[in-house]
């Protein structure tokens, strides 16, 4: 099987709100602390303490929790974020 790896494209701002009435708030919320936690560990060049890297996994995990009840296909990735 070929696979191909496409570049992400941006949406335009209709397509994300029309995208984001169909979805209820508090996955919004979810979403965007699971990418905001994991893009904290994947772009800083400083080196992370201990508790950071903890409480920043914890917060994706949480999120992704009410990601995956929502939509298996939202859950985020601490690689991935960046």
């Amino acid at each position: 099987m070929i696979t191909m790896n496409l570049p992400r494209l941006p949406r335009p701002a209709a397509v994300d709100s029309m995208i984001g009435r169909q979805v209820p708030a508090h996955v919004m919320d979810a979403q965007d602390e699971a990418v905001f936690a994991a893009l904290q560990v994947t772009v800083r060049r400083a080196p992370l303490r201990p508790g950071e890297l903890e409480a920043a996994r914890v917060t994706v995990a949480a999120a992704n929790k009410v990601l995956a009840a929502f939509n298996p296909g939202l859950i985020v990735r601490i690689g991935d974020a960046a």
